[in-house]
């Protein structure tokens, strides 16, 4: 059995703290997993990786679709499974992100290996900042969903040092969310944070559904 422990990223105090260097205190940056135990599909409740899943949301004019696409990538030794972010402000098109997410088959979690980031602006690519690939240049895997999530659990999704550190708190397991979709009950709310910068960003995932609300963009039909 091959076992992967993944030890957390050392740095001075100040680092810690103003999060320019690595993860902060408080939230874990630890995960010890079987890398045999991952595949690139998975049936987490609240974010299962399903090839031909989409889910569509909005808010206004803007729109944020959310597909898993029936490809794969190897990411630090791990078959991952790709979802696919579209985001477009007005009618135009302005990021795509390959997110890749492996899911442990004895657990349900669901672990962040990187992403591929295309920003655009007026029509073209102007640069693909935000990109990260566990493995690489200091960068770790982080947890993205538990596969029995609890409230007050802290965590990195995303651990690239200086370029991504987004962490979680789960403030909820049992919300209910109205959406232009529909009311869906048991949700899990997330407040996402970074020690890169300030804002806070607020996540719903409803089970056997998947996110149906992201900030502002809320799901607007029912996969």
């Amino acid at each position: 059995m091959f076992v992967v422990v993944v030890i957390g990223i050392c740095g001075c105090a100040a680092e810690r703290e103003s999060g320019k260097g690595g993860t902060a205190p408080g939230w874990r940056d630890t995960f010890t997993v079987n890398k045999a135990d991952l595949a690139p599909t998975g049936n987490n409740s609240y974010l299962p990786i399903q090839p031909g899943k989409e889910l569509k949301l909005a808010h206004g004019k803007d729109r944020l679709t959310v597909s898993i696409l029936p490809e794969t990538k190897t990411v630090d030794g791990v078959s991952a499974g790709v979802l696919e972010e579209r985001e477009e402000k007005n009618g135009k098109l302005i990021e795509v992100s390959r997110n890749f997410f492996a899911t442990d088959r004895t657990t349900g979690d669901v672990y962040y290996f990187g992403e591929d980031v295309d920003n655009y602006k007026n029509g073209k690519i102007v640069n693909h900042e935000s990109a990260w690939q566990a493995g690489k240049n200091g960068a770790r895997f982080g947890l993205m969903m538990p596969g029995k999530p609890k409230a007050a659990d802290k965590f990195y999704q995303e651990i690239a040092p200086k370029v991504a550190l987004d962490r979680v708190e789960v403030v909820s397991v049992d919300e209910t969310v109205k959406t232009p979709a529909g009311t869906f009950e048991h949700c899990v709310h997330l407040r996402e944070t970074t020690p890169l910068e300030r804002g806070v960003s607020n996540k719903y995932y409803a089970p056997g559904v998947g996110m149906i609300k992201d900030d502002e963009f809320e799901l607007t039909e029912k996969p």
